[in-house]
Order: C-alpha cells, then structure tokens, then sequence
C-alpha cells in the first residue's frame, strides 16, 4: 500500500483525491494547502487530515500529488524529491526549461519516479487508435473553451495547448526542427488565442490553435499519414479512421466506396471504422498507471522526460509569440 499526500485542494486537487479514493494500493493520508478557506472545506467535505506544511505533508507519505499553480510546481517537487518520494505533478511540469531540467537531474539522482498529468494520453478515444499511428507527416489540432479566469495564471499555451503538443510529441517520432507562432492577450495580461506550426526534422509538420476566448468548447485533433486519415474528438471521445487499400476488383458491394487514380493504378477501396472506445476516468487511469509504474519500477506513461519535451516546445512557441509583437 502506498502513502500518497495531495499538494493543492483547489478544483484540480479535489477531483484528484476523489480519484485516489477509487484507486485499490493507494492509502490518501491527508493534504496540504496554504489557502485556509480551500483546506476548511476539504477536512470538512473531503473528511482528510490537513497537514501543517509541505515538509509536513512529505515526510508522511511515498508519494506526492502535486496540484497546485504551475509557479509552485518546482519547489514542491525538489522538496519531494529531495526526500526521496515518488511525485505526480500536473502539467506542465515547471514554470521554465531550466526548472524542468533541474528535475531531471534531480529525480536520476534520487532514484524516484515521476509522472507529468499529460492526461489526454489517457483519453478513451486516443487510446482507441494510438496503435493506428504509423508516420503522420501533418496533424491539425483546435483546443478550444470558453472563458475561465481559473486558468489564466499561465498563458494559453500552457494552459491549453501544451496538451496537444504532448500528444502529437508522442506520436510523431521526430526531432523538431523550427516553430513559428502568433498570439494575442485579449482577456488577460498573457495570450488567451495562440496558432503554433511546428516542423520537424521528419518533414512532418503540426498545426496547433488554442483559445480559451471561444464561443464553445472544442478538442479536437486530425492526423494524415500514408493511407490514412485519423481524428480524435477529446471532447466528446470519440475516434474515426479512413483509411484507403489497394483492390485488384471491385467488389461485389454497392456501398463500397473505390477511387479510381487512373489508367495503369491500382484502385483503392475507401474504409471508414470508428473503433469502439472504452471510457474510463483519464485522471483515475493515469494515477493508477502511476502507482503500477512504482510497483513494477517500470517507466511511467508519461515520464518526466515526456513532461521536459512538451514544456520545451512549449516555451519555444511562446518566445515566437513575443518575438512577432509590436
């Protein structure tokens, strides 16, 4: 059984400790966060004990979820780590690359797992299809939603778009060559829209927009490969293929869909399946692959390493936003 203590009771921290408490092999001890308000409410809604300081909090437990505002992600960390505690820590997992890299650092030496709360990597629908991807050469990607000011101690790009850049990190197996961005603050005093077009080393490139000014909410992302079409709906997760083979004949079904390329081509039979999706609590799954990572000491799903590349492009869109402003 694994000791595990909560950083953070805000809206993300309760859904966390709600997961936790479905999650067999996890023990939640207690919880810490400096706002009295928000820890009144979790001792008397949530029943935990609330502990008087994060060094508190660490030296109870084996792992530690860290929940709370991206600026605070580092010093929670290098305290956990530092004491030897397997951490979970939301995305994006610092608040710089220097940050991140000293966590690297950090975690190697102490012999600790980490995990970064990339959860979209646990989307139903993703799942559905990750074993599709073969070579995607261009993917489109909107993660659009309406105004929240709970997001906006971040910029957009970390607060919204950095789940996609994760994902089609995971699924292009490429370097990234060049990134070019425009943003715009609209709400807030970072940009609330931003466009990315990222290019990689692979001839691959990736087309991002997120906005969290939108009229409706979207997550949507669409992957193009070699006889393939593939779209994932993170919103209402769902999943499509279109996938096109060659046929010697046309077969003896009206429905079929064929294209003709031409004199002396090989037709090809259009197919379209929509694979079953399995729902599930993404935020469950990935805690629970979390404390099986620790069990079996294998590397996490989403490691720390997974965590620095997002955080890394990331940061790279964000300085070609500043670098095209007037």
């Amino acid at each position: 059984m694994l000791k595990i203590g909560i950083l953070g009771v805000g809206h993300l921290g309760k859904i966390h400790i709600n997961c936790i408490k479905q999650i067999d092999g996890y023990e939640l001890t207690g919880f810490y966060d400096p706002d009295d308000g928000k820890s009144l409410l979790a001792v008397n809604e949530l029943g935990l004990k609330r502990f008087n300081s994060v060094n508190d909090l660490i030296d109870n437990v084996d792992v530690v979820d860290i929940v709370t505002p991206t600026v605070s992600h580092y010093d929670c960390a290098v305290s956990a780590i530092k004491k030897g505690k397997h951490i979970f820590i939301e995305k994006p997992i610092a608040s710089s690359v220097k940050e991140a890299e000293e966590l690297i650092e950090l975690s190697r030496e102490a012999g600790v797992k980490v995990q970064v709360g990339h959860v979209e990597r646990f989307n139903p629908a993703f799942l559905a299809v990750k074993d599709k991807f073969t070579n995607p050469m261009f993917v489109e990607s909107h993660r659009l939603a309406q105004f929240n000011p709970r997001g906006t101690d971040v910029p957009v790009v970390l607060d919204l778009m950095i789940h996609d850049i994760d994902i089609i990190l995971n699924v292009i197996k490429s370097e990234v060559k060049k990134v070019h961005a425009s943003g715009v603050n609209v709400v807030s005093d970072t940009p609330d829209i931003a466009n990315a077009r990222i290019e990689f080393i692979n001839g691959a490139v990736a087309n991002l927009t997120a906005s969290r000014i939108s009229m409706k909410n979207m997550r949507k992302s669409r992957f193009f490969q070699r006889d393939a079409y593939i779209s994932v709906d993170f919103l209402e997760k769902e999943a499509e293929i279109v996938s096109m083979s060659e046929i010697d004949e046309i077969p003896d079904d009206p429905f079929a869909m064929i294209l003709d390329l031409g004199e002396n081509k090989k037709k090809r039979r259009i197919i379209f399946d929509k694979p079953e999706i399995h729902q599930n609590n993404a935020i469950v799954e990935e805690l629970k692959s979390f404390k099986e990572s620790i069990i079996n000491g294998t590397e996490p799903v989403v490691s720390i390493y997974d965590g620095y590349n997002a955080l890394k492009v990331a940061m790279q869109i964000m300085n070609a936003i500043d670098n095209i402003k007037v």
